[in-house]
């Protein structure tokens, strides 16, 4: 009997900028995709009827944090194996098959990271940050991220911050990470340019690619002068102007707009219709759960000056991303998932790409930045399309997304590695 399965009769979304095969084939053999579209079936095939469903890839982020959260805690106490295996089996669940934890990591990392590409867990593949390299007294803000001695380098001295990058690099890091701004002047100093600048150059010197965390136009331009390869935050405080586009492509600078971080800091107190549906709740653990039932922590959250002050930076994000994306930036994907409880896993990435489209992308726009482009960021030629010789990582949907966007949540399974691994979200318990 073959070892080839043929999914048969579904639209094909294949990550591409193909428009969607009506009625397509998509073929497996093992963990690799051999045939799609109008392709032949195999003879001797195991044929799967999915007629009326939408099959699209995996998600892949380039932008998220595991270990940092569990429940409505953050905690050093919270990087462990058990809880990073549990939010890397909600990601898969939700169709993220792909994920980078980018930075605040510790020293469990580097020993997980590999057995997910080795396919030993259940739950996405995982790339990421070491630790990464913050401020003295700045950022990331210790009240909002208290963390393990190994989970950040907070040097003082140029000398300090390439002994911290070339330590993370003979880890085999795939990105360094620093924390340029003052978090909108919440904090007392930013990063000077004497240390970034060592950052970056240390980090080129070893061959490995440089992430920034930015709010502000004047701190992402700086640091992409200074040559770093991914702003991971986008620009919230004013319009991108044609200098910072040229500066930017110029440079080949990869951008990730990260719309659902603001998002999220106001809309589970706002409780807009989303966060009541089932692919919502099936997300939440109970401790999280109840803190949004709460009725008392909603109309303190609504009434914070950080609420207001996200709704700005989500507005100015998504004015920036389309002018970026029309100006044809390098534009990746992810929603800075996992670092505080409100950016749930899974929910927020279908949250990005609804964002998205508000912005005023396509959905088949969206979904490629999801996909195609994120995986091209990660420098991962083998997933993010379907096609043959790729990774058999894709999601069986019961309604087609490339004109509704929302209807990426309609998971029907999520196949990882050429087989099913997860069902319906309904299915799913965090």
């Amino acid at each position: 009997m073959s070892d080839t399965v043929v999914l048969r009769g579904a639209t094909l979304i294949d990550g591409t900028d193909r428009e969607p095969i009506a009625h397509a084939v998509l073929a497996v053999r093992g963990e690799t995709i051999v045939a799609t579209g109008e392709g032949e079936i195999p003879e001797g095939a195991r044929i799967l009827d999915c007629s009326g469903k939408t099959i699209m890839p995996g998600l892949v982020s380039n932008h998220a944090h595991v270990g940092l959260v569990d429940g409505a805690d953050v905690g050093p106490g919270h990087y462990t194996r058990p809880n990073i295996l549990r939010q890397l089996a909600q990601y898969e669940a939700y169709g993220v098959t792909t994920v980078t934890s980018l930075g605040l990591n510790g020293a469990l990392f580097c020993e997980l990271r590999d057995e997910m590409h080795a396919g030993k867990h259940p739950g996405a593949d995982l790339f990421g940050v070491d630790r990464g390299v913050g401020v003295p007294n700045g950022a990331p803000p210790e009240a909002m991220f208290p963390l393990g001695n190994d989970q950040l380098f907070r040097p003082r001295t140029p000398a300090e911050a390439r002994a911290a990058v070339r330590e993370m690099a003979d880890r085999r890091t795939d990105f360094v990470k620093l924390w340029l701004d003052d978090f909108a002047g919440a904090l007392p100093v930013k990063m000077s340019p004497a240390i970034y600048e060592a950052v970056i150059d240390e980090a080129h010197a070893r061959g490995v690619r440089v992430a920034a965390h930015i709010h502000d136009l004047e701190d992402a331009r700086a640091v992409a002068r200074a040559g770093v390869d991914l702003i991971a935050h986008g620009v919230r405080d004013a319009p991108v102007d044609e200098a910072f586009v040229r500066l930017l492509e110029a440079n080949g600078t990869w951008y990730v707009p990260t719309l659902a971080l603001d998002e999220s800091t106001f809309a589970y107190a706002e409780r807009p219709v989303w966060t009541a549906d089932l692919f919502t709740q099936h997300a939440l653990q109970p401790a999280l759960r109840a803190r949004f039932d709460d009725p008392a922590w909603r109309a303190r959250t609504l009434h914070e000056p950080k609420s207001a002050a996200a709704r700005a930076s989500l507005a100015t994000n998504l004015r920036n991303l389309k002018t970026l994306h029309d100006a044809g930036i390098s534009i990746g994907f992810g929603a800075d998932s996992g670092g505080t409880p409100l950016r749930v896993p899974g929910v927020s990435e279908h949250r990005e790409l609804a964002l998205m489209v508000e912005a005023g992308l396509t959905p088949l726009q969206a979904i490629r930045m999801a996909t195609r482009h994120a995986a091209a960021l990660l420098q991962l030629g083998d997933r993010g399309v379907l096609a043959p010789g790729k990774r058999a990582d894709f999601i069986v949907l019961d309604a087609d997304p490339s004109h509704t966007i929302a209807n990426t949540k309609a998971i029907s399974a999520v196949w990882h590695r050429g087989r099913p691994v997860r069902g319906p979200i309904e299915t799913f318990v965090p």
